[in-house]
């Protein structure tokens, strides 16, 4: 099955299909630089609380203002737009390049508003725009403890040269 009508390219290409999507609708954001178990579990949650659940992802330059690293984002926005899309239960991906997602939960207007156990409510953006009579509409979802992305990362082997051919045996010969 191929997943890539899962994945919007701008604000515009999904404004035109939010009126097609099944209610109540679940927003959710995040770096998914290096997908882990405790985000697939955190997203699959979310996914139980409405029909359909689109994840909003920082762009590579969002990521390196965040403060994330130097060296990050590990994977391109398009590779890890490519990998939430392909997971089943996640119904849109968009990347945006914003701080926050503000903008884009205005646009969707989402029932749900839904962000890992590590997010207070109180400091999830877009709380105040998302609220629904009697019903808790901004949660803040516990998920099997996992590393930080960070921390894995350093658990990932480094990218190192290749020698060429005369390099090897350059080597070779002055360790004789």
């Amino acid at each position: 099955m191929n997943s890539e009508h899962k994945i919007f390219q701008s604000q515009d290409q999904l404004r035109t299909q939010l009126d097609k999507v099944e209610r109540p609708l679940v927003f959710t954001n995040g770096c998914f630089d290096i997908l882990h178990r405790g985000h697939v579990d955190y997203l699959e949650q979310a996914a139980q609380l409405g029909a359909t659940l689109l994840v909003a992802v920082n762009s590579d330059e969002s990521i390196r203002a965040l403060g994330k690293g130097e060296d990050r984002p590990i994977n391109s926005l398009a590779d890890r737009l490519a990998v939430l899309a392909a997971l089943g239960f996640i119904d849109l991906v968009i990347g945006f390049g914003e701080e926050t997602p503000l903008e884009l939960i205005r646009l969707c207007r989402p029932d749900r508003l839904v962000k890992g156990g590590d997010w207070p409510v109180s400091e999830i953006i877009g709380a105040d725009l998302v609220q629904v009579s009697g019903v808790r509409s901004t949660l803040s979802l516990s998920a099997i403890p996992a590393q930080p992305a960070n921390c894995l990362k350093r658990s990932v082997p480094q990218k190192t040269e290749t020698p060429t051919l005369s390099q090897a045996q350059e080597s070779a010969s002055s360790a004789r």
